[in-house]
């Protein structure tokens, strides 16, 4: 019988009848008026077990059953105890049976064997061929407390291995049963067993009566008692299911609760933190859409960007990541302030790639450039003042690891990030990460033991919501965002600049500083073609002073080769290990 809730409904239709049986003598309705077997009468072939069971004030259940086999049994016979039954969606109740001896009608030993499952204990008997086998055990488990009664119920046979024609059932306790049920079938049947009954008006026993129990087929009962008759022995194990793991309750609710008071208020504080980007392009943009440049000596126009922001530090301030188009167009500016100088060279072959020399002119004030830039500069010329484009290897893959490093020291050094963006964001993605499988580990170890691997979930979810946020952690500072709106004033300027804005003296000088920073916008192709116009009209036989081409090449051709050479650099950028992740 399955928990105490079947036996409990049963019982519920039985007290109401028996409550006016028991006063007038008559059997309960499940008693019918059949004539059992009698010892005696017992056919061959036939089996019949009496179980007399009595009920101390502790709650142990004592037990005898006498099996007589007609004609003799056979060689072996085996009796299953049940010993694990559900009990609620989240327990099983547990049954223990001790002390099992057997012997034959004439007092000898019967040998037996048992093999104990989580679930059931099968008991085979040595029968050997004797008529009568009497078995003696304990029982416990079997009582518990239902509102103010004791209710005994017991699966008093959890399965034969034999056709048994007759089982009977005879209970005794200190005190008088007031209600009783039964059910005999396939396990966890309903049906009502053969017969069942309180001994008449003295209700002293209660009886039960089960015929033709076949192999595998059991036989439940239930009693029930004053609150007072014994002990209550009910032993509930926990039962685990996908279910009753993640139930919710109130703690689990409460927890998730908290949780998504802390995400929301993570979020909100991360949207005002990310809003002041925003709220800084409103307020500051303006301020830098403009011409950048300004009187120099003698009054000619010099250039002069928005905070004196240089090209590689634009784009990491704008994603936060130092990357390839940062380099190529840090490598770019380095040549137009006159540090290194760039030579197109003529084709080896037909079809040969492009290949480009680059010269580091010598050029004074290299000590006053950015510790980025001076790595760089010392990256491209690892062996003299001259290397190919082509040429540059392992030693300037290592190299670039370094720029890339001290970049981003750039960034807080400058006081436009707080810390390093890309340890800042590699720390909160580790947290994550470790807060994800440690959500996950302890959800496992939550859903085996305890109800409550739903709070679990709460430190996966949250790990898993800190991972993805991870690449949104280093948020700008102040100033930061101030020199975020001035770059993009200095974008919206670049994307729609008018050529007659600078003096036609100027314009190779000026224009020749605008292309580093087009290179970041991705608007170098435009600016080149400007540059190379403003080239033409100013020398049209000298070029720039940066950039030359090979014999038969003209400031015509500029602009493919600039963008030649910015996705060849590019290329060999990427193929280094520090970059690749970014391509």
């Amino acid at each position: 019988m399955a928990g105490t809730a079947t036996g409990a409904a049963l019982l519920g239709v039985a007290a109401v009848v028996l409550s006016t049986g028991a006063l007038s003598g008559v059997s309960a309705p499940h008693d019918p008026q059949t004539h059992t077997i009698q010892q005696d009468e017992i056919a061959d072939g036939q089996i019949l077990n009496v179980i007399s069971l009595r009920l101390d004030e502790k709650g142990v259940l004592h037990a005898e059953e006498r099996i007589t086999f007609g004609g003799g049994g056979p060689e072996e016979f085996t009796r299953t105890f049940l010993l694990r039954e559900p009990y609620d969606t989240d327990h099983d109740r547990l049954y223990g049976v001790s002390g099992l001896t057997a012997q034959g009608g004439d007092g000898r030993p019967v040998e037996v064997s048992l093999v104990e499952d989580d679930t059931a204990m099968a008991a085979t008997l040595a029968v050997g061929g004797a008529e009568v086998v009497i078995l003696d055990y304990r029982v416990d488990g079997t009582v518990s407390e239902v509102g103010d009664r004791l209710e005994l119920e017991w699966t008093v046979v959890g399965g034969y291995s034999e056709t048994v024609e007759e089982t009977r059932v005879v209970v005794d306790a200190p005190d008088r049963p007031q209600a009783l049920s039964c059910a005999a079938g396939e396990p966890r049947s309903s049906i009502y067993c053969t017969s069942s009954n309180m001994g008449g008006p003295e209700a002293l026993v209660a009886h039960f009566m089960q015929a033709d129990l076949e192999p595998g087929q059991t036989f439940d009962i239930v009693v029930s008692y004053p609150g007072q008759t014994a002990q209550s022995t009910l032993m509930l194990s926990r039962s685990w299911s996908l279910t009753s793991a993640f139930a919710i309750t109130p703690v689990t609710a409460g927890v998730f609760g908290l949780l998504l008071v802390v995400l929301v208020g993570g979020l909100v504080l991360l949207i005002w933190v990310r809003d002041r980007d925003e709220r800084a392009l409103r307020s500051e943009a303006r301020k830098a859409d403009q011409a950048p440049v300004e009187a120099g000596v003698g009054g000619h126009l010099r250039f002069q960007p928005p905070d004196n922001v240089h090209p590689g530090q634009i784009g990491t301030l704008i994603d936060e990541q130092a990357d390839v188009v940062d380099i190529t167009a840090t490598v770019v500016d380095l040549a137009v302030r006159g540090y290194l100088r760039i030579e197109e060279l003529p084709h080896e072959r037909r079809y040969s790639s492009a290949d480009w020399l680059l010269t580091r002119t010598g050029q004074r004030g290299e000590e006053t450039l950015l510790p980025y830039e001076r790595l760089l500069l010392d990256a491209l010329f690892p062996k003299g003042p001259q290397t190919r484009l082509s040429e540059l290897g392992e030693d300037f893959s290592v190299q670039l690891a370094d720029v890339r490093e001290e970049l981003y020291r750039d960034m807080v050094r400058l006081k436009w990030f707080a810390r390093r963006p890309n340890r800042e964001r590699s720390q909160w993605t580790t947290v994550g990460i470790v807060l994800t499988l440690l959500g996950g580990l302890v959800t496992v170890l939550l859903a085996i033991f305890t109800h409550a691997a739903f709070t679990g979930l709460a430190l996966v979810i949250a790990g898993a919501a800190v991972t993805v946020g991870a690449q949104y952690m280093p948020a700008k500072t102040k100033l930061g965002s101030a020199v975020f709106a001035h770059v993009a004033g200095f974008r919206a300027y670049l994307l729609r600049a008018r050529v007659d804005d600078i003096p036609a003296e100027r314009r190779v000088h000026v224009f020749s500083r605008y292309l580093p920073y087009a290179i970041i916008f991705d608007n170098v192709e435009h600016w080149a073609r400007i540059l190379a116009a403003a080239g033409a009209e100013e020398s049209p036989e000298q070029g720039l002073f940066w950039y030359r081409g090979p014999q038969d090449w003209t400031l015509g051709d500029f602009a493919d080769s600039i963008k030649a050479f910015t996705l060849t650099l590019s290329g060999v950028i990427s193929n280094t290990r520090q970059f690749r992740s970014l391509i």
